[in-house]
């Protein structure tokens, strides 16, 4: 059971909860903010070796791919590992360049330059830093899975397309359907010795993970695309000397950004685009990568980020597979790296900050693009490696951007041994992985296969902008096309026609409906059954409008939704105090000024002359209210208790609190206890008084209290009683004004005689000897709230005094607490343990915060 009131703390009921190691954070709070001190762990050097063998060749490859030149893709490399791996919010993600965006970046650097595309590079990335620090990351995310995959996937089959002519010996065309219909010509005059080499790097990248033997677990351990390109190379040097190798030029020509030139529209686009392409598979990466880390240290997976109200792949990960479990995936170029170490199996995996990995993204893309580097975007190939490979922290990320530098300082000659061939055979296989089956099956699934097919032909016709355009456009006719797919059925039962409306009534459906409508005869008794939950007011008003013309005939019109309830009218006429977040859904729900004045509470028939008024409609005031309540209880609440009141009347009950508070309406105790059937014994009164048991014993006709705390305390064993007064008590204020004078001709009423166990609080706030109750470090606002406290504590005493409690309380086994509910701030202030206890010399109420389960132990 969940209370406000604290009950007494029972190891066996609540373990004690293990201490975490210093600098730890809860698996679901935010990546600590202190101590940005890199730590360096040996796990860490290593897999930052493994990484940095797989960026090498994938950045040369990329920079190939897009026509920049070849050590921008060192640059972009060293960058993402150091800039991203320190300011990002993934610690385990390493970022790069981005297949994603090889298609955007070519077509921007044939229209504009490299120099300017480098300027366009840091325009992207500042755009990055701004959504990341307005928090719109997880925004972003939200865009339909099915269009993010049609999206990686279209550019994979441009990189693809790209690539098989840089394989073939020949060179790409401008666009993805220029290279499609130049493929022929390209076959036509094919060499032998590019293609070979291509086909040689390609087989080894896919069988190097799959090894048998100790010799494969052995060698496996080098990652697949470092040796399907060293492999390759060895081959070229001997077999083709002549084969077309990797140029890099000297750094002292190394090209900078330059201030862009071309129209300002066209410029805002593509610092869009490569901000959006780059942000979504970072983001979509960094989710990915969670998973992976989550699965390595067997423990549960972090909450995913939304997408569409699931994770963001869908059941599968994001490009290249992140697969759960520690294997490497079927898609991914590298192979699975050493076991992680078994101390790993203890850390406790983080969930990403998404917005701190956008405002890093950004850093790192204005840099590389100050540099003169590709656009860097995280990736689930090198993070999946990063991951596998036993990294604890960001220090991996960061070492495998400073090997790339020193590797682009002292390794130029052995790259200039690489052949193009080898290259572009790895950046074409990853582009092929991009469309995965897995994707489609699970977005074919969703049933938005038109969505994906739509944005994958959009990319590889358009551009990745248009694409995305399209895909959301697509989009939203498939939803408008599902909004409107109402199916109206009618058949007849026993004389009576039943009209069935399933899904939702908007305008889309509205001459469908007035269609089906209008073929009943005049005058006819029928039954609406309307099975969705939304209708608009173009719907209401047709519907409307037909049963008034019926009714005016000498018909019968029913109405109904599912399960029987009424239609609720448009959400701008409902009543104001309905509201989905009110635990007690039929609060006043029924209790409309139409109800007061006799009328029927059917929004389709108020105002109609004809209409028949609904049974009980006459019944007027709090009768009427009560009857609407009994009957929602019935039609909505029942079904939903049934079976748990049916096991407490066999068991019997068995609560484990005596609750013991006023009768003011404004307290409601389930509401404000969390509480449910069997769980609070509770006592309540005009100012939630406890008479003292001399009282009581003196004949006074006052034994309803006493009898209710030994039946508590003697036969159910309650562990605990709780004292709530509240703010605003009628009774406290009766007391502060005094009781009207009484005598032969005006004798004491019931309600004097009551309040008058209240008089003890009165002398207690008045008396010296008693310091003023405090409510969460301040004084009470008026001497009405002072007297609301005092009257808790002094009731505490009260109950200390009966013999029961007494005993019960020497032996341990019950425990006295005292509460203060603020009706208008909503909130809850417990009495301190010495103040409910007696042994304090102060009495304070502490605010019951939204942590005050944890730090209770309730």
């Amino acid at each position: 059971m969940s209370t406000c009131a604290p009950t007494r703390h029972d190891p066996t009921r609540h373990p004690p909860r293990a201490r975490r190691a210093p600098g730890a954070k809860s698996p679901h709070g935010p990546p600590p903010t202190g101590g940005r001190r890199l730590r360096i762990a040996g796990a860490d050097v290593s897999a930052s070796i493994t990484v940095f063998l797989i960026a090498v060749p994938m950045s040369l490859g990329l920079a190939l791919a897009v026509g920049a030149p070849l050590e921008a893709g060192l640059v972009a490399a060293a960058v993402g590992g150091i800039v991203a791996g320190l300011f990002g919010g993934t610690p385990l993600q390493v970022s790069g360049p981005s297949a994603g965006l090889t298609v955007v970046t070519a077509e921007l650097i044939q229209v504009y330059g490299w120099r300017t595309t480098c300027a366009i590079t840091v325009g992207a990335g500042l755009l990055q830093i701004l959504l990341g620090t307005v928090r719109a990351a997880r925004n972003a995310l939200a865009i339909s899975p099915a269009i993010v995959h049609g999206t990686l996937a279209g550019i994979g089959v441009a990189i693809a397309l790209a690539q098989l002519h840089i394989m073939l010996g020949g060179s790409p065309q401008s666009s993805a359907v220029a290279n499609a219909l130049a493929l022929p010509r390209q076959l036509a005059g094919v060499g032998a010795a590019a293609p070979l080499i291509g086909v040689l790097t390609i087989a080894v990248l896919l069988l190097w993970p799959r090894l048998p033997g100790r010799v494969g677990r052995t060698v496996g351990r080098a990652p697949a695309a470092l040796a399907s390109v060293v492999i390759a190379t060895a081959v070229a040097a001997v077999a083709t000397p002549g084969l077309a190798r990797v140029d890099l030029p000297s750094w002292r020509s190394h090209a900078l950004p330059e201030l862009p030139h071309g129209p300002v529209l066209a410029l805002a686009t593509a610092v869009f685009t490569v901000m959006l392409v780059a942000g979504l598979e970072s983001l979509l990466a960094a989710v990915a990568v969670d998973r992976l880390a989550a699965d390595r240290a067997g423990a549960p997976e972090p909450l995913p980020s939304p997408v569409n109200g699931s994770a963001p792949m869908g059941d599968e990960p994001h490009p290249a597979s992140a697969s759960r479990k520690p294997k490497p995936a079927p898609d991914t170029p590298s192979p699975a790296a050493p076991a992680a170490p078994d101390s790993l199996a203890t850390v406790r995996p983080q969930r990403s900050d998404l917005d701190r990995e956008l405002r890093g993204q950004g850093v790192a893309n204005a840099v590389t693009g100050l540099l003169g580097g590709l656009p860097v975007a995280g990736g689930v190939v090198r993070g999946s490696a990063n991951v596998r490979a036993g990294a604890t922290g960001r220090a991996s990320t960061v070492l495998h951007g400073v090997w790339v530098l020193i590797a682009a300082a002292l390794l130029v000659t052995v790259f200039e041994w690489i052949p193009l061939a080898a290259l572009a055979a790895l950046v074409m296989v990853v582009g092929i992985q991009m469309v995965s089956f897995a994707h489609i099956r699970n977005v074919h699934k969703h049933r938005e296969f038109p969505v994906y097919a739509a944005t994958v032909a959009g990319v590889v016709a358009f551009g990745a902008l248009a694409g995305v355009a399209f895909g959301v456009a697509v989009a939203v006719i498939v939803s408008l096309h599902r909004l409107g797919r109402t199916k109206i059925t009618v058949t007849e039962q026993d004389g009576r026609h039943v009209i069935t409306v399933h899904g939702q009534l908007t305008f889309l459906a509205v001459p469908r409906l007035t269609r089906t409508l209008g073929q009943l005869p005049p005058g006819v008794d029928a039954t609406v059954e309307v099975d969705g939950f939304f209708m608009d007011h173009a719907a209401y008003e047709a519907i409307r409008s037909w049963r008034g013309t019926q009714l005016a005939m000498g018909g019968r019109i029913v109405f109904t939704g599912r399960s029987g309830s009424r239609i609720a009218e448009p959400a701008a006429a409902a009543h104001s105090c309905c509201r989905p977040w009110t635990p007690w859904r039929n609060h006043h729900c029924h209790d409309r000024p139409a109800d007061k004045a006799g009328a029927t509470t059917d929004p389709l028939t108020r105002g109609d002359p004809g209409a028949s008024p609904a049974p009980g409609a006459g019944r007027k005031g709090g009768a009427h209210r009560l009857l609407s309540g009994l009957s929602s209880f019935q039609r909505n609440t029942a079904p939903l208790v049934r079976d748990e009141l049916a096991r407490l009347a066999s068991e019997g009950q068995a609560p484990s609190q005596l609750f013991i508070t006023c009768a003011d309406s404004r307290l409601v105790t389930s509401m404000i206890t969390s509480s449910g059937p069997g769980d609070l014994f509770t006592v309540r009164n005009v100012g939630n008084l406890v008479p003292p048991p001399a009282t009581v014993s003196g004949g006074s006709g006052d034994d309803s209290v006493a009898a209710a705390i030994e039946y508590a305390v003697e036969v159910l064993r309650v562990e605990s009683i709780t004292v709530c007064g509240h703010s605003g008590c009628g009774a406290m204020q009766a007391l502060l004004k005094g009781e009207p004078e009484a005598g032969p001709q005006k004798p004491r009423t019931p309600l004097w005689r009551w309040l008058r166990h209240g008089l003890p609080s009165l002398e207690r706030m008045a008396s010296r000897r008693h310091s003023w109750a405090r409510i969460s470090g301040r004084l009470p606002a008026d001497e009405v709230e002072q007297l609301c406290l005092t009257n808790v504590v002094q009731q505490l005493e009260h109950l200390r005094a009966h013999e029961a409690v007494a005993r019960r309380l020497d032996e341990g086994t019950l425990q006295l607490h005292g509460m203060y509910f603020h009706v208008g701030e909503a909130q809850a202030y417990l009495l301190t343990e010495e103040s409910s206890s007696g042994t304090g010399p102060e009495e304070v109420f502490d605010r019951v915060g939204t942590g005050e389960r944890e730090r209770t132990g309730v």
